[in-house]
């Protein structure tokens, strides 16, 4: 995977009007709110005092509110129960002879980075050593720190860069740490709060990627230049490598690591979409990778590049999984797809190439090998029926893990390597909720324009289709990213178990089926992903689940925009609508944050056709006086630096002129996320599952 993608799983989805024809969407002019008198525009001001003021007077409210229904601190309690759970897994990475896992619990709000030795992990008996404790270093340094990532520079990995954020925002700051002696580096790899990449080259070189003044970042707020720096040099001689121009998403640098060699690759970024990877020579100079510029570029494994094509190309159709040989340019059919399948993921191992194939959304593992000329896949003895991930495969190691889960099953955790027939069971989750009665179906339903479209429903086996049972469809829809069946401990404990029917939509803009499934849903067809989130409300309502009353809907980021834009064009078919830190102006998205680099997803708001479209389902642009609208709830955060929190805002301050109904909480930190801690993340659970409550059970 390319660098920027660790930026964005959640990012925010659109959703037009499902209920009307493309052609009514686009004709219908409704009033909508000029930029330039944009009566709100003040609550953009993301720590300015006024709006910091009102977004305390929201919280109060809410909190006043929701606080006296008993349930509140009952939800709160439970919630935090799963988070800080001593009995949950804790996930390994092998990094030499060292299993390292990063652990939070009611000791350590914040977290602590620790390590085992491999033997004791793989007993089940792990001799844990504290590496760095979070939450003491944020004590020692009066800092809100957030940890996000620590880099090892292999195969000895006694350096890493640790990237720690400010209150959970995507911006870090990145330290080099010594393990010896347990200390940061003080005149090390040491980088100032950015949305920054740092990665190795090797012990006394890395790849640095950050703001280094005028000109050096995108309009997307994303590094427009990459530089090799060499330790004891100052981070500002650095040599530039690579640049991309400031309206273009950004460019990154990165090594992929083997047993035999290492490869040194660049990322020059056009938009989400459209990447030219090239590989770092030994006088910096870049040769261009011979793959179409869409293509999803997976790296490189036994001087293969592997991608998965966007477009068709070179006689391979789209979805296809191809390898080049980096020698002689030639390409060979690793799998492809049909039309029922798409690849979820792929990793590698020193042996092998692992692809995670999704048939209907449902996973399983193959196991390949390049021998005379063709590529020989294999099915991995893993579980089947629901979700499957790879974890911790590297071209270092032979081994690896993998989870298996379902939305009523908790999670597997299981050791795979060469030497083993059969996979090693490692440790099984506890169950969080109770399960027992309960059903994962899933379900088909034709969307507007005869499209079949797959959802995942939980349910009682015996349950009444009397059209009284409370019922949450949660949504994303976009950027290529698929809903699983997976375990939900939270929503399982806090709506399920207590009777609530939880449905999953896997709507197009997603990558269910594949890139076809995404680009479906791009730019003026994102109504096709309305579409089909309205035709599975209705679909649950027609069969008898539930009825409007009792039919509620959430989305986070992406799926914010969903929810969002949803409710505002079908208020008739919900109770409730829980927009998480989500994107709503459609027509300032591309001004705000990382909103620029979206473009390529939603459309460009200035253009006169894609901003025509985008103002039909703006949902900011969308609200009227006089029409009745559920009222929805809508969370945030201040420190989120990737949507915008002024998008949430807006919404509420234009609800409220208009008398409408509207909940509202933003957390004072932690980013994305909305949470920078567990207890955080608690409270966030309570406020939005006793909306639910609420609004939806009698």
């Amino acid at each position: 995977m390319i660098r920027i993608k660790k930026y964005f799983r959640a990012f925010p989805l659109l959703i037009l009007v499902a209920c009307m024809p493309h052609s009514e969407i686009i004709m219908k002019d409704p009033s909508f709110i000029p930029n330039d008198i944009d009566p709100y525009i003040w609550l953009e001001e993301v720590e300015g005092d006024s709006a910091l003021n009102w977004v305390k007077e929201q919280n109060t409210v809410t909190l006043a509110e929701l606080k006296v229904d008993p349930r509140f601190s009952q939800f709160e309690s439970e919630a935090l129960a799963i988070y800080e759970a001593q009995d949950k897994i804790a996930y390994g990475t092998i990094r030499g002879a060292y299993i390292y896992n990063f652990w939070q619990d009611e000791a350590h709000i914040r977290g602590i980075w620790r390590r085992s030795p491999v033997k004791a992990y793989l007993d089940n008996r792990p001799e844990w050593d504290v590496i760095l404790d979070i939450d003491e270093l944020a004590k020692t340094e009066a800092e809100n720190w957030v940890y996000k990532a620590a880099k090892g520079m292999p195969p000895a990995y006694n350096r890493f860069l640790i990237e720690l954020s400010r209150g959970g925002k995507d911006a870090v700051v990145v330290r080099e740490y010594d393990i010896a002696s347990r200390k940061f580096v003080a005149d090390g790899f040491n980088v100032a709060e950015a949305k920054s990449d740092v990665s190795w080259i090797t012990t006394d070189k890395v790849f640095v990627a950050t703001d280094f003044g005028q000109g050096s970042m995108t309009e997307s707020g994303y590094p427009a230049t990459v530089r090799v720096w060499n330790r004891g040099e100052k981070l500002s001689a650095s040599q530039e490598v690579a640049r991309v121009p400031v309206a273009e998403l950004g460019v990154w640098g990165w090594t992929q690591f083997t047993l035999n060699k290492q490869y040194q690759l660049i990322s020059k970024s056009k938009d989400f979409w459209s990447h030219e990877i090239m590989l770092l020579g030994e006088g910096n100079e870049l040769r261009k990778l011979d793959l179409p510029h869409d293509a999803d570029f997976q790296g490189i494994w036994n001087e293969h590049m592997l991608a998965i094509l966007r477009s068709d190309w070179k006689g391979s159709v789209k979805g296809t999984l191809v390898a080049v040989d980096l020698n002689t340019d030639q390409k060979t059919e690793v799998f492809v797809p049909n039309a029922v399948s798409s690849i979820s993921e792929t990793n590698v191992t020193a042996a092998n190439l692992l692809l995670t194939i999704q048939e209907n959304v449902i996973d399983k593992v193959y196991r390949g090998s390049f021998t005379d000329n063709a590529w020989v896949l294999d099915t991995l003895s893993l579980p089947v029926g629901g979700t499957l991930s790879i974890h911790g495969a590297s071209a270092l190691n032979y081994d690896f893990f993998y989870t298996y889960n379902d939305l009523i099953t908790p999670v597997t955790l299981g050791y795979y390597a060469d030497a083993l027939s059969t996979p090693q069971l490692i440790r099984q989750s506890p169950a969080r909720f109770n399960s027992e009665g309960l059903e994962v179906t899933q379900k088909f339903v034709t969307s507007k324009d005869g499209t079949r479209v797959p959802y995942f429903l939980v349910s009682r086996t015996n349950i009444s289709l009397d059209g009284n049972n409370p019922t949450l469809l949660y949504g994303y829809g976009g950027f290529e990213v698929s809903e699983k069946s997976q375990y939900w401990s939270k929503t399982g404990k806090l709506w399920i178990e207590k009777g609530g029917v939880f449905a999953l939509a896997n709507i197009r803009g997603g990558g269910e089926y594949g890139p076809a499934w995404h680009q479906a849903a791009l730019k003026t067809n994102r109504h096709k992903s309305y579409e089909d989130f309205i035709a599975i409300a209705e679909d649950l309502i027609q069969a008898g689940y539930t009825r409007p009353g009792k039919l509620g809907i959430m989305g986070g980021s992406g799926g914010g925009l969903l929810v969002g834009s949803v409710f505002t064009m079908r208020p008739d078919l919900f109770n409730a609508v829980v927009a998480q830190v989500p994107l709503l102006d459609m027509l300032r998205y591309h001004k705000l944050l990382a909103g620029a680099s979206w473009m390529s997803e939603y459309g460009d708001p200035d253009d006169p056709t894609e901003g025509a479209y985008l103002k039909k389902y703006s949902p900011y642009h969308n609200i009227y006086p006089d029409k009745r609208y559920p009222m929805p709830m809508f969370t945030t955060s201040t420190k989120d630096d990737r949507v915008h929190p002024g998008h949430a805002r807006k919404m509420v301050a234009r609800m409220l002129e208009q008398g409408h109904p509207v909940m509202y909480y933003e957390n004072m930190e932690g980013g994305h996320a909305a949470g920078a801690n567990l207890k955080q993340y608690a409270t966030m659970a309570a406020i939005e599952f006793t909306y639910l409550h609420r609004q939806l059970f009698p």
